[in-house]
């Protein structure tokens, strides 16, 4: 069956192989990121109905806009999922510039509660849909010099998981650490050490099929793809 998947944070990395993923397997995407280039050449690459839009899910009138556009276009999301994220550079906590500090939390958590706000009521009141928010390995665990990352994705597993409580019956919100992927992103944290670990195009092929099976019965739990 086809769903109607919303991914924030597509341009790169993790939200551009599934976005690719899901396209090839029949589903149709609505995606966002912050470069409007980056946009323009993932429209041309992949037509209508799929949908993307430059975004920054920081700006909580950017993404109000765009909930606006998609919701009178599309029938609510059958699957959110807030993947847009950045790291900081790695530094002992008292010497990464407040302002760095403010753009992980602005973008990892208030991001992804600007999603939320503006796209799931719509759910709530078809009391349908899943909502993934991309946690970390970090969410659970921490390591020194990425005290603003742990942050934010530690706050993603207790938001998820609050979340999860206040949503109706056949509904679910998951907070999904996608596990230690080669990414740009890992590369700022492990430098040529991020080289040794899994391509985004093997993690692609047993993420998607992860994420199309959650059911409303994984509201809340804390999952990993593995």
């Amino acid at each position: 069956m086809n769903k109607l998947i919303l991914i924030t944070g597509i341009s790169k990395g993790l939200g551009y192989a599934m976005t690719e993923r899901f396209i090839q397997e029949g589903h149709t995407v609505i995606g966002c990121a912050r470069s409007s280039d980056a946009i323009q050449k993932i429209s041309q690459k992949f037509s209508a109905p799929n949908d993307f839009t430059s975004v920054d899910v920081a700006n909580e009138q950017q993404v109000e806009k765009w909930a606006e556009h998609i919701l009178h276009k599309y029938e609510p999301p059958d699957i959110v999922i807030n993947n847009a994220a950045i790291t900081n550079y790695p530094a002992p906590l008292w010497e990464i510039p407040s302002e760095e500090f403010s753009d992980v939390i602005d973008i990892n958590i208030k991001g992804v509660v600007n999603i939320i706000r503006h796209f799931v009521p719509a759910m709530v009141k078809n009391k349908r849909g899943i909502i993934v928010n991309f946690s970390s390995g970090w969410g659970r665990s921490t390591s020194a010099q990425v005290a603003p990352y742990c942050a934010s994705k530690w706050a993603i597993e207790g938001l998820t998981r609050s979340l999860a409580q206040e949503l109706p019956t056949g509904m679910a919100a998951i907070p999904l650490n996608p596990g230690i992927i080669h990414t740009d992103m890992l590369s700022i944290s492990f430098g040529e050490e991020a080289a040794n670990y899994t391509p985004v195009s093997d993690w692609v092929l047993k993420a998607v099929p992860f994420i199309l099976k959650l059911k409303p019965k994984d509201n809340g739990i804390p999952l990993t793809v593995n």
